[in-house]
């Protein structure tokens, strides 16, 4: 399932959401320019490494910086081009009205909190891990948790591979939203105890959904009260 829109009417342009969208993809272009060796050496330095946060922890050479450092550096990191795009849709989509319900500049914080808190969640299910994970799919995941929480039966128009055909349909965001969790998680259960091969950061996925659900809560109860005035 790919969501195109929501049926949501904005009345201010989320300037943060297109500014985070916007950094990614430069972050990109600068990527697909470098060697392969340089490349490499980028996304070792400023990916997310389990084993370095443990070492910091440990004192075994690895410094505050270094393992603080790609908790934020690592989100605007992408392994490609499909890894780039998918991710974008999806805060495009979801992002904006996220941002027009808590604020620009809480939006943003929100979504960097996010993002930390999923590479923690990473951290504790991969450790050990020497591999380095990079992409936006644990903050994204949090503005989807803040979504499926402030706009639970808004539709989102979704696009619906079908063989060789695709068709359109809107489904409650609950529903759209509450499957593709369902599908991380379970996904994420599947992965324990799995040899350290990389690929998704599935309980990134699932615990930067539940870290932007609950942080919304409250604007979730002010946003009632308004409602019953």
């Amino acid at each position: 399932m790919i969501p195109l829109r929501v049926d949501i009417l904005r009345a201010r342009f989320a300037f943060f959401n297109a500014l985070l969208i916007a950094v990614n993809v430069i972050a990109f272009l600068h990527e697909v320019t470098l060697s392969p060796k340089m490349g490499r050496a980028l996304v070792y330095t400023f990916g997310i490494i389990p084993a370095h946060e443990q070492a910091l922890f440990a004192k075994h050479g690895i410094t505050l910086g270094q393992a603080i450092l790609p908790l934020f550096t690592s989100m605007f990191l992408h392994g490609g081009w499909m890894h780039l795009l998918g991710n974008m849709l999806f805060l495009w989509v979801f992002g904006g009205a996220v941002e027009e319900a808590l604020g620009h500049f809480q939006y943003l914080i929100f979504y960097l909190v996010c993002g930390v808190g999923s590479a923690f969640v990473h951290t504790i299910f991969n450790l050990g891990s020497k591999v380095p994970t990079i992409g936006a799919s644990g903050a994204i995941s949090g503005v989807m948790g803040a979504f499926i929480v402030l706009f639970p039966k808004s539709k989102v128009t979704t696009l619906i591979p079908a063989l060789l055909l695709f068709f359109t349909v809107k489904i409650p965001a609950y529903l759209m939203l509450g499957y593709w969790f369902f599908l991380q998680f379970f996904s994420g259960v599947a992965s324990l105890g799995m040899s350290d091969q990389g690929g998704v950061a599935w309980w990134a996925h699932v615990g930067g959904f539940l870290l932007g659900a609950v942080l919304v809560l409250g604007e979730r109860t002010k946003m009632r009260s308004a409602a019953y005035g």
